[in-house]
C-alpha cells in the first residue's frame, strides 16, 4: 500500500475535510496532505485535477481515488483494521455505521443555518424549529452512544462515528446550540485530542474568507 494522499479544503470551513483528516491524524495513520482552498465564488477550478466531483475531501492511494468523506473513512478502516476505526463488536459496528450514515445524509437544517467556522466568536445563534429538531436528535444519538459505551468517545475508542460528528461538535460550541451536559462532555473529549488542537490551530491562521459561511 502506498502512502495515502488526502486533499482537503479550508480548515476553517471545510467540515467534510475535517472528518477523514481528524481520523487519520488521531489514529496515527501516515498520510500526505494537500490543501486547496475554495474561496472562489464558484469553487476552485484546480479541484478538477484531483476530484471527480469537484469537491473535497479526496483520498488517493496509488491509482485509487475515493471522493466522499464517509467512503474515505470506510476505506481507511478496511486498510488499517488494527487502528479500530470500527468497533470490534458486530452490533456496535452496525450502530456506528448507522449513526455515521445518518450524519452523512441528514440534518440539512443545521448544516444550512450553522456552517462550520472555527474563527467565528462563540455566541448564541437564534435558530428555527427545524434546527432545534436536528440538535435534539444529535444530542439523543450522543447520549445513547455514550451511555452504552461508557465513553469517552461514542463507541468507547475513537471510531468513524466520532470523525463524522467532529464538525457538529464544533458547530454546537460556536453557536451555543445546546446546554445539555452530554454536549459539554463530548466536546471536551473531542477538542482535547491532539488532532483537534492541531486542526483548529491551523484553521485559525487561515486568511481566506468565504462570505456565505460568515453568518
Amino acid at each position: 500500500m502506498s502512502e495515502i494522499h488526502l486533499f482537503i479544503g479550508n480548515k476553517n470551513y471545510s467540515s467534510w475535510s475535517f472528518r477523514p483528516w481528524i481520523a487519520l491524524k488521531h489514529k496515527g495513520i501516515p498520510f500526505q496532505e494537500t490543501l486547496v482552498p475554495f474561496d472562489m465564488e464558484n469553487g476552485n477550478p484546480n479541484f478538477r485535477a484531483f476530484s471527480p466531483s469537484m469537491k473535497v475531501p479526496v483520498l488517493k492511494d496509488g491509482e485509487l481515488t475515493v471522493w466522499d468523506s464517509l467512503a474515505i473513512l470506510e476505506y481507511v478502516a478496511d486498510c488499517f483494521p488494527q487502528k479500530g476505526l470500527l468497533p470490534e463488536d458486530r452490533v456496535a459496528r452496525a450502530r456506528a455505521r448507522a449513526v455515521s450514515a445518518e450524519m452523512h445524509s441528514g440534518f440539512p437544517a443545521l448544516r444550512g443555518a450553522c456552517p462550520m467556522n472555527m474563527r467565528r466568536p462563540v455566541e448564541v445563534l437564534a435558530v428555527d424549529e427545524a434546527v432545534k429538531a436536528d440538535v435534539a436528535r444529535i444530542v439523543e444519538i450522543w447520549t445513547e452512544c455514550l451511555e452504552a459505551s461508557g465513553g469517552p468517545f461514542l463507541f468507547g475508542d475513537f471510531t468513524i462515528a466520532d470523525a463524522m460528528y467532529a464538525p457538529v461538535v464544533s458547530r454546537f460550541a460556536t453557536y451555543t446550540l445546546s446546554e445539555d451536559p452530554v454536549v459539554k462532555q463530548y466536546h471536551g473529549t473531542m477538542s482535547g485530542t491532539d488532532a483537534w488542537k492541531t486542526w483548529e490551530e491551523e484553521a485559525l491562521k487561515e486568511t481566506w474568507i468565504v462570505p456565505e459561511d460568515e453568518i
